[in-house]
């Protein structure tokens, strides 16, 4: 048989049989006297061998290994580590279709802030009402930057945290009239008097447990850099302020 008819045969193209004989998983055959391949039944075997793995899910480093072996002693084992591969993936695409679902179930639609855990969304469900602020959209961005961010013990905290700071209208209607203090500041100078009342403010809305270790937290970090720079000057010194005032009072 020539390259084509072995490829048509076994049901691959000749690029591939090309590509697998570069790799070493199928032996070159003889050449005729014209030059030409000469394909026998003994490639074609081993053609439809190759393919069959490659369908399971073997890569072709691992293909090579099974081949390698003439006896096959090593493709039970192969085999057994692709199956159990296989049902980790099944275990985890179960999982994200739960999230998905969640989401997609979630009183409110999903929020603009694209998707986040179910969790935070029923919190963003909640408080929607609020987005008419610009430092509470933005203040929701940061939040889902946050809960992608973190790991998964200090996401769980941040987020049932912020469930506390929110569980009542009381609290709400406060952490409204924090951010309209906030949004007042977008043309104000750092040293404006009202600045001060803005922390305060903002302050009293953040629960203990929303950051606990705020007394180590460092203002040069990149990420607060970040923060404060995509802020009104004024704002930025209201940010600095409050958590000036959170680490003052967990002392």
């Amino acid at each position: 048989m020539r390259i084509g008819e072995l490829a048509g045969v076994a049901g691959v193209t000749t690029r591939a049989v090309r590509h697998y004989h570069q790799l070493g998983l199928l032996d070159e055959p003889e050449r005729r006297a014209n030059g030409y391949r000469e394909y026998g039944l003994r490639h074609a075997v081993a053609l439809a061998r190759i393919r069959r793995l490659t369908e399971l899910g073997l890569g072709l480093a691992e293909v090579r290994d099974v081949l390698a072996d003439d006896a096959g002693k090593d493709l039970v084992e192969v085999l057994t580590e692709l199956d159990e591969d296989l049902a980790r993936q099944e275990e985890a695409i179960r999982e994200r279709r739960a999230r998905l679902r969640a989401l997609l179930e979630a009183e409110g639609g999903l929020p603009v802030e694209g998707p986040v855990s179910p969790e935070l969304a029923a919190l963003f469900a909640g408080t929607a009402h609020l987005t008419d602020s610009p430092m509470a959209a933005k203040d929701r961005e940061i939040i889902a930057f946050l809960e992608t961010s973190m790991p998964p013990e200090a996401r769980e905290r941040m987020v049932s945290s912020i469930g506390e700071a929110l569980g009542s209208p009381g609290a709400v209607a406060r952490a409204g009239a924090a951010y309209a203090l906030l949004d007042a500041l977008v043309d104000a100078a750092p040293d404006d008097p009202r600045v001060e009342g803005a922390a305060r403010a903002l302050a009293d809305c953040i629960p203990p447990g929303l950051f606990p270790e705020v007394g180590e937290l460092d203002h040069d970090d990149n990420v607060l850099r970040a923060f404060y720079a995509d802020l009104a000057p004024a704002q930025a010194e209201a940010m600095r302020r409050t958590l000036r005032i959170l680490v003052e009072e967990r002392r």
